[in-house]
């Protein structure tokens, strides 16, 4: 049964880690094999496997966070993130910093994918943090709430834009309800969840060479308007990409955009102008910003090889064809079409962990049932993404960022992270329930 071979996998990564206190990428490796082994697969393939993983995931995102960790670096070695902070503190005050945080990750998380807008936001967060003087995950926390909550639920973001497609749903009605139900599911897993915690428990220490705790002079920070370009060029060219997409999808201008919005290359051309912006233009010496991003790559090389490992475990999943025998299950059930769409992209993200496969697999088992039944292909689509989000673990990249990141341990990444996916996931399909009862979308 792929089940229990998906189960005893997760059990043996958590009593190599938990237990034997092995190092996550082995355990990672470890149970990877081991899964694939109990589904029949040859070591060589499991081997192949392994590798196609390792490589497909740290490759799709080494740029980003390797360019992500040294734009952050650069934020804070100069100053530019303490200005942003300090900025944000006064406008705001610190009673209200919280919620400033979260609507800044709302608009990063519409065009971004949740792991660039967590790279980028990661600085920002430690510097709020330490300027409102409140505990880090009092910020962390509702910021990957939101960021998450819009990677599942609103276009134009990728992940929905594509369900939405396979479903034939138009994206503007699906952005126009996925907002008014993204909006409490962040508010609720986000900072009314953060309130059920300790201060003590919120406090984390930061992982070495991500974020410099130096507090500069008036005179030895960069001006807000250069500090905020560096923190959303990235975005800025991620969002022309997705408007010429929309607007202009025919248009010459694709081949420049595609281009420029790839969040590697933005990232990349970010940390380019922001060597000139926040560094050279200020009298700092290019050894000294060349050190800077030498201190960032080494405090992301483990972060890198664990999001790696947890690629190769989700590839062995996907290779030893456990989504099919799940869709297979699912098939011809008389649950009602939109509770269906979400337990099947829940299940398939709790035994694959791609939120983007999770979504995409669940929209193209069900996509004849929308058009047999009538069912609102809009909230078809926002019940794939709201059961894609949910209940991540180890076998999730995403997991495996939040956890080393904020330097937490496994139980703790279990306590915030995964129950707080699993808090979005279960308002998002009340929400969506609660919609069906509205004339427009019946």
């Amino acid at each position: 049964m792929p089940f229990i071979s998906v189960i005893l996998g997760v059990l043996l990564l958590l009593v190599l880690m938990m237990v034997l206190k092995m190092n996550a990428f082995i355990a990672l490796v470890l149970s990877s094999l081991a899964v694939g082994l109990l589904e029949g697969m040859s070591p060589n393939d499991v081997m192949t496997s392994i590798q196609n993983g390792l490589g497909s995931s740290a490759g799709s995102l080494m740029l980003v966070i390797i360019f992500g960790a040294a734009v952050g670096k650069l934020l804070t070695d100069t100053g530019g993130a303490q200005r942003i902070a300090l900025t944000m503190v006064h406008v705001f005050g610190k009673k209200h910093v919280q919620a400033a945080a979260v609507i800044t990750a709302i608009v990063v998380g519409i065009a971004m994918f949740f792991e660039t807008g967590v790279v980028v936001l990661i600085p920002l967060v430690f510097s709020i943090a330490m300027v409102a003087e409140v505990p880090i995950l009092y910020i962390g926390l509702p910021v990957i709430a939101a960021l998450i909550t819009m990677h599942g639920f609103v276009p134009p973001h990728p992940g929905p834009t594509a369900v939405a497609g396979i479903l034939h749903a138009s994206v503007g009605k699906t952005l126009m309800l996925g907002l008014p139900i993204a909006i409490p599911a962040i508010i609720i897993a986000g900072p009314l969840y953060t309130r059920l915690f300790k201060k003590s428990f919120l406090e984390v220490e930061i992982p070495k060479g991500l974020y410099t705790e130096k507090k500069f002079t008036e005179a030895e920070m960069p001006s807000f308007f250069l500090s905020i370009l560096s923190a959303t060029l990235p975005i800025i060219f991620i969002f022309i990409k997705t408007i010429v997409e929309i607007v202009w999808p025919n248009s010459s201008l694709r081949s420049y955009t595609d281009f420029i919005g790839n969040a590697g290359t933005a990232l990349l051309i970010t940390f380019i102008v922001s060597l000139f912006t926040l560094g050279l233009s200020r009298g700092h010496k290019i050894k000294e910003l060349m050190d800077s991003f030498a201190n960032s790559v080494s405090g992301i090389a483990m972060i890198l090889l664990i999001i790696a490992g947890g690629g190769a475990f989700k590839q062995v999943l996907i290779d030893s064809k456990i989504d099919q025998y799940i869709a297979h299950l699912m098939e011809g059930s008389a649950i009602s079409p939109l509770i269906l769409t979400w337990l099947i992209a829940a299940v398939l993200r709790v035994s694959l962990g791609s939120a983007t496969v999770a979504g995409m697999t669940a929209a193209g088992i069900v996509a004849p049932v929308a058009i047999a039944t009538g069912v609102s292909p809009e909230l078809m689509t926002l019940a794939a993404g709201a059961g894609s989000i949910g209940f991540s673990h180890v076998n999730d990249a995403g997991f495996w960022i939040i956890k080393e990141y904020f330097n937490m341990s496994l139980i703790k990444t279990f306590k915030t992270w995964t129950a707080l996916t699993s808090i979005i996931s279960i308002i998002g399909l009340l929400g969506i329930l609660l919609f069906t009862q509205i004339a427009i979308v019946s």
